[in-house]
């Protein structure tokens, strides 16, 4: 998964970053509230984590720019030193659905994530997805259409998956590259779009189809369930 993090205080940035890396998971580290909220509106994360006295923009002031123009299913965490019922209560108000209280400790920030992450996002658990005619088995790296078996390498497949996941919700470039090559990975933008393309052929992701992937210019991609009739050509090897 693919957090965001802001918060001015050096010290916390680096705890969080290794607490969040440790659990497996990439992150974005932000100083100010204006550079988090511009991050924001050009990429796409799974979850947030919110200082709420910043530089630029409050805590409070971030979460409800991320609640009207993000994703009402992303998960949003505040981190701070406020611990009276009145903050507690202005927090979740705002649209925060979790509140840690510093000094952080690091098994209480894993826990809340991954309970946070498995509420919002419940089919990462699963081995097997099912979206209309795809099956998708994660343990085997095998995916289905119509019952028939389609040959995906295993970063076309985690492509595929990551795309079947979170469809409907725009995926930023920088977003698919990482979460299917790695965080330090250079891989160059038309590995990406090449890779994208035989998603197209192979899976039928286009009009006309039951899905389709479309690219938003300069941004990224996203899959859309268009509830398209079944196609009969099924030669999946063309």
């Amino acid at each position: 998964m693919r957090i965001a993090v802001l918060d001015d205080d050096p010290l916390q940035l680096e705890l969080i970053d290794q607490v969040v890396r440790q659990a497996g998971h990439l992150c974005r580290l932000h100083h100010s509230g204006a550079s988090f909220v511009q991050d924001l509106r050009r990429e796409s994360f799974d979850l947030l984590l919110v200082d709420w006295e910043v530089p630029d923009l409050s805590g409070p002031e971030v979460v409800r720019w991320a609640r009207e123009h993000l994703p009402a299913t992303l998960p949003i965490v505040f981190i701070t030193h406020r611990s009276e019922e009145r903050d507690l209560v202005e927090g979740l108000n705002c649209g925060a659905d979790d509140f840690i209280v510093k000094p952080i400790r690091v098994a209480e920030l894993q826990a809340r994530i991954a309970a946070l992450l498995r509420r919002a996002y419940p089919q990462a658990q699963e081995d097997v997805l099912e979206f209309g005619p795809y099956r998708f088995t994660q343990s085997t790296f095998t995916a289905e259409f119509h019952d028939q078996s389609v040959v995906l390498t295993h970063r076309e497949f985690a492509l595929a998956v990551l795309l079947f996941q979170n469809q409907g919700r725009l995926m930023s470039r920088d977003h698919l590259r990482e979460a299917v090559w790695g965080q330090n990975s250079e891989v160059l933008s038309r590995t990406l779009d090449t890779h994208v393309s035989r998603l197209r052929q192979v899976l039928r992701l286009r009009p006309g189809q039951e899905y389709a992937i479309s690219a938003v210019y300069g941004l990224g991609y996203r899959l859309d369930a268009l509830g398209c009739t079944t196609p009969t050509d099924l030669d999946l090897a063309s």
